[in-house]
């Protein structure tokens, strides 16, 4: 698939849960990896989604949060997953934090330098990237 999102993860649909306008949709990915998204009950249909239909999770990188482990902050996001940070590529404002969750679900995102500094984030560090439900979208084949 060739579109801008840096993080594309194939899952297997493994729960609906039906709202009023918006479906909560929980896909298991490849790794055993747990992502849920919120989308409406329109494109549910128009995707044709079921359980055990195969979708694509689209995150783009600057839509993953990260945190240090030790921040000693519990966050609202639906989506945690505790890894560790393999690359870092710093640009002229913004960085690339590679990461890989401890269950092997390889992940980018995008922070400010600000940030990388105040975090002290180097290969080999301790993260939870955080991505909001409502952040993620879906995509299945044609």
């Amino acid at each position: 698939m060739q579109i801008s999102a840096r993080n594309q993860l194939t899952g297997s649909v493994s729960g609906i849960k039906l709202g009023s306008v918006n479906n909560e949709i929980v896909l298991t990915l490849g790794e055993g990896e747990q992502l849920t998204t919120v989308i409406t009950q329109e494109s549910c249909k128009t995707l044709g989604l079921s359980v055990g239909k195969t979708a694509i999770a689209i995150i783009k990188a600057p839509w993953v949060v990260l945190a240090k482990p030790d921040c000693g902050l519990i966050f609202s996001a639906r989506n945690q997953f505790n890894g560790k940070v393999t690359h870092v590529i710093e640009g002229a404002v913004n960085s690339t934090i590679h990461l890989v969750t401890d269950k092997g679900m390889a992940l980018t995102a995008i922070i400010t330098n600000e940030s990388l500094q105040e975090m002290q984030l180097t290969k080999g560090v301790d993260i939870i990237a955080l991505i909001k439900a409502s952040s993620v979208m879906l995509a299945t084949e044609k």
